[in-house]
């Protein structure tokens, strides 16, 4: 009976490992109310096509850098904190409740219930929902040169994607800005510890700032230089080129009979009009879009590379200022040298005259006589010995300026 217990207790194991693994997930379809659901990393790859690997990318207890990957049926957005599954219907947003996530959310639904914005102008609609801030130029910049053309489902999402994380990334830069400034003008200013440590702390925020900007400005960058990645994030597209693509094949299945010359021509003719009709102006929206972000993400990128200069600036400025300071202290050291020797001479002299040697000026004076004028010769060795010290002092701080040695 023991034995089989065992089994009926183990068992539950795996279930309980699925379990935990599952996710709350908020789906946004293209149309319709957002839903919150969880899933499970297979159920998850299912639906989306995705291998395991690029959902490590998703996964908030590893440290992964920011990404955009274009898959056969999904693209995954990982940019900071945002981090997006998008379908050609639907996008998957995992942990919902994360408050860093509510705006992003809200920007989302606020620009998927827009009025049909595949059915009206863009210019139009991303006219009226231009936010304040950086983050409206590119908006402006793709809907005035595509007006004539409709954005696709995944490409809103990824509009909204970048848009948040630009804004986020530029209020951090400007606050950034706005600590630093002043704090690396009051260090230049008095150089104390709690100052230096201030700067310091500046500076690391400083350079984490850049290599997350610079990380999301490579990854658009290598987007823009490579069009087959390009190519695969147009998952719209996709699905109508797969409906041409069978129509197409049908063709060419009832005409079998003609020669090999002109099946070959029919087939240049049909990949030409399938590449001009589905990769070239895909690529050339998509393009404008990642363009105007990649030039606002470079924008920022500039104004840290700007403040780092600056505190590189402060620092040198304030090495120069410890080492002149270094500099004074050696002057004064090397004066005081000089002094310490000159009063070793005058030492010197006196230890001359104060051996126990018997000479006559060592006799006790007879009469008064004699004693002035011992008096005198004692007075006149003290100050003659005093004077060569000051004489040899000032000959050899002369000696040292003229060298150059102090200034």
């Amino acid at each position: 009976m023991e034995r089989k217990k065992q089994p009926a207790a183990v068992a539950p194991a795996p279930r309980r490992k699925g379990a935990a693994a599952s996710r709350e997930w908020m789906v946004v379809p293209a149309a319709g109310e957002p839903r919150t659901a969880e899933f499970g990393k297979h159920q998850i790859m299912e639906m989306t096509g995705l291998p395991g690997r690029d959902l490590r990318a998703l996964d908030p207890l590893l440290s992964y850098p920011s990404t955009i990957l274009g898959r056969d049926r999904a693209v995954v957005v990982n940019l900071e904190h945002v981090k997006v599954i998008v379908t050609a219907a639907e996008a998957l947003v995992p942990d919902p409740g994360n408050p860093l996530l509510r705006p992003f959310l809200a920007d989302l639904q606020a620009r998927l219930a827009l009025p049909d914005a595949s059915s009206t102008s863009p210019a139009t609609d991303r006219g009226n929902d231009t936010d304040h801030g950086e983050g409206s130029g590119p908006k402006l910049a793709l809907s005035s040169a595509g007006s004539a053309k409709i954005l696709p489902f995944e490409f809103k999402v990824l509009e909204v994607c970048l848009e948040h994380t630009c804004k986020c990334l530029e209020s951090q830069t400007l606050a950034l800005e706005k600590e630093a400034y002043p704090a690396l003008d009051e260090l230049t200013s008095k150089v104390s510890t709690l100052n230096l440590e201030h700067v310091r702390q500046i500076k690391s925020r400083l350079v984490e700032l850049s290599g997350r900007v610079q990380k999301i400005r490579d990854e658009l960058e290598h987007l823009l230089d490579d069009d087959m990645d390009m190519s695969e994030m147009y998952l719209t597209r996709k699905l109508e080129s797969q409906g041409s693509t069978e129509s197409l094949g049908r063709v060419d299945s009832n005409g079998d009979a003609s020669t090999d010359h002109d099946e070959d021509k029919e087939q240049e003719d049909c990949d030409d009009e399938i590449s001009s009709a589905y990769v070239k102006p895909d690529i050339e929206e998509l393009e404008m879009l990642l363009e105007a972000y990649f030039v606002q993400f470079d924008g920022t990128l500039n104004k840290l590379y700007n403040l780092r200069e600056y505190v590189d600036d402060t620092e040198d400025y304030i090495n120069i200022m410890l080492d002149e300071k270094q500099n004074q202290l050696l002057q004064m050291g090397v004066m005081l040298t000089t002094a310490t020797v000159v009063v070793t001479a005058g030492i010197v002299v006196v230890s001359l005259f104060g051996m126990n040697i018997h000479i006559d000026l060592m006799k006790d004076p007879e009469t008064p006589e004699q004693a002035r004028i011992m008096n005198m010769k004692f007075w006149e060795t003290t100050w003659g010995t005093v004077a060569g010290c000051v004489v040899i002092y000032l000959m050899a701080i002369y000696a040292g300026k003229k060298s150059k040695i102090l200034q």
